[in-house]
């Protein structure tokens, strides 16, 4: 009987090695939890392309990509070096390179001071995580589970007028 809790011990094991079984893409975190690494900011050539969430990127607004959290994520983010600091919104995916924790845009590095810089050193710590929505635990009805703007016309005025 010992024989098979080791088994899947030792498969277990071979598939994290593989990189089969890996942290998902908006994996829970919790509020206040911090990290401590580099961050670089992009802007104009990446304004107006959709981002991982899938709405359009803004150059001009607070917002930044982490690997992990989710979408729509608050963060505070803090230059270690000047102690200047700005809160954001998780709105896409990345950076892809290796030994950054968090891509800014344009409007959070000036914030931040940082537009001289690439590659800044940061503190983040999450201050709120979005709302659940949906089947599991959503705060919507059934009844408003799209908002009036994200109906076609005629719906809109329906549920505008039942309201």
């Amino acid at each position: 009987m010992e024989a098979l809790p080791r088994l899947v011990r030792a498969l277990t094991l071979i598939a994290l090695a593989a990189g089969v079984i890996a942290a998902r893409p908006g994996a829970i975190a919790s509020v206040g939890d911090e990290e401590v690494g580099r961050a670089s900011w992009y802007g104009e050539t990446h304004h107006g392309r959709r981002t991982a969430s899938g709405e359009l990127f803004d150059m001009h607004a607070l917002t930044a990509a982490h690997p992990t959290l989710p979408f729509g994520t608050r963060l505070r983010v803090t230059h270690t070096k000047s102690g200047r600091a700005v809160e954001v919104r998780v709105n896409d995916r990345g950076p892809h390179t290796r030994g950054r924790i968090l891509d800014l845009s344009y409007a959070a590095a000036r914030a931040l001071g940082a537009l001289g810089e690439s590659v800044i050193p940061v503190r983040i710590r999450v201050l709120a995580l979005p709302a659940r929505r949906g089947r599991r635990g959503g705060r919507r009805s059934r009844r408003s589970a799209r908002a009036p703007t994200d109906l076609p016309a005629r719906e809109c005025a329906r549920a505008m007028s039942a309201a």
